[in-house]
C-alpha cells in the first residue's frame, strides 16, 4: 500500500493555518464531552450537566499543558536543556500521552477541590471517555505521517516517498541517499487507534454501563491502555533521539506504560475491598 500525500493543514482562517492534528484534539474533546453528557442521564452516576462542562475545561487544560511538558521531559529533555524556550514553541510539534495523562490527574485534583467529589469518583467517570481522544490523536499522527512502525512484509504495510519523509528515511531507516521509497512499514498509528481507541472504548463503555466498585473502572483503563501500548511498541520504531533503552527492544513508551499497568492492578485489588459503587 502507498501512503497518500496528505496536507497536514486542513484549512486556513485568513493567515492562520489550521492543522489536522489540532482539529483531532477538538474532535477528541468534543466527543468526550458529548458522551459525558450522555452518561449524566443515568441518575445513579451522581453527575449533572454543569459539572460535566467544568470537567471538560479542566481536562483540556491538563491534556495540553501536561502533554507538552511530558514530551519535553520524556522525549526531548537534552534538547530542552540546550534551548529552554523550546517548551513554548508548540507549533514545532511534540506531545506525550503519558504527560497528558499526568496533567489530567493534576487537573482532577483541582477539580475535586472545587466540586467536592472524590478523586476516584472523577477518574472512574472520565476513564471510558479518554479512548475517544486517543483514537482521534492517533488518526492525527497518521495524517501527519509520524510515529511509523518497523518494516513489515504484511499486505497492509505502507510505503512512503523518501522525498516527503527525509528525516524518517535518513535517521530511522538509514536508507542511502537517492532511495525513492521506504520499505513497507507497519501503520502503527492505526494499530494504536484501534487498540487504545476503539477496543479500549468498547471495553470500558460496556464495563461502566452499570455500577462497579470504586476504582475498578480506572483500574481497567490503566491496565488496558498500558497493555495495548506496551504490545504495539514492539512493532513501532523508537524515537530517534532515544533509541532503545535496554535489551535491544525496550522503548520509552513501554517503560512509561509499565507503571500504569502496575497501578491498575493495585487499584483493581483495592477495589475488591470496597463496597461503594461507581459510575
Amino acid at each position: 500500500m502507498i501512503y497518500p500525500r496528505i496536507d497536514p493543514i486542513a484549512l486556513h482562517l485568513g493567515p492562520l493555518p489550521v492543522h489536522w492534528y489540532g482539529l483531532m484534539y477538538l474532535v477528541g474533546l468534543a466527543g468526550g464531552w458529548a458522551l459525558a453528557r450522555r452518561r449524566v442521564r443515568d441518575r445513579w452516576r451522581g453527575w449533572n450537566a454543569q459539572e460535566v462542562d467544568d470537567l471538560l475545561f479542566y481536562c483540556a487544560l491538563g491534556v495540553v499543558v501536561g502533554g507538552r511538558i511530558g514530551y519535553i521531559l520524556f522525549y526531548g529533555f537534552q534538547g530542552w536543556l540546550a534551548d529552554p524556550l523550546r517548551l513554548f514553541r508548540i507549533w514545532e510539534g511534540g506531545m506525550s500521552f503519558h504527560g497528558g495523562f499526568l496533567g489530567v490527574l493534576v487537573a482532577m485534583w483541582f477539580y475535586r477541590r472545587k466540586h467536592g467529589k472524590g478523586f476516584f469518583e472523577i477518574t472512574d467517570f472520565i476513564a471510558p471517555l479518554v479512548p475517544i481522544g486517543l483514537f482521534a490523536g492517533r488518526i492525527g499522527n497518521f495524517i501527519n505521517g509520524e510515529l511509523w512502525g518497523k518494516p513489515t512484509d504484511l499486505p497492509w504495510g505502507m510505503q512512503l516517498r523518501c522525498d516527503q519523509f527525509v528525516s524518517l528515511c535518513r535517521d530511522k531507516l538509514g536508507l542511502p541517499p537517492g532511495t525513492e521509497w521506504t520499505p513497507p512499514l507497519h501503520p502503527s498509528q492505526l494499530y494504536e487507534a484501534a487498540g487504545e481507541g476503539i477496543l479500549l472504548f468498547l471495553l470500558l463503555w460496556w464495563y461502566s454501563s452499570r455500577p462497579r466498585p470504586r476504582m475498578a473502572v480506572s483500574a481497567l483503563f490503566l491496565i488496558g491502555y498500558g497493555g495495548f501500548r506496551f504490545l504495539i511498541e514492539f512493532v513501532r520504531m523508537p524515537d530517534v533521539q532515544l533509541g532503545y533503552l535496554a535489551w535491544g527492544w525496550l522503548t520509552m513508551g513501554q517503560l512509561l506504560s509499565l507503571p500504569m499497568v502496575a497501578a491498575g492492578l493495585i487499584l483493581l485489588a483495592l477495589s475488591r475491598r470496597k463496597t461503594a459503587t461507581t459510575p
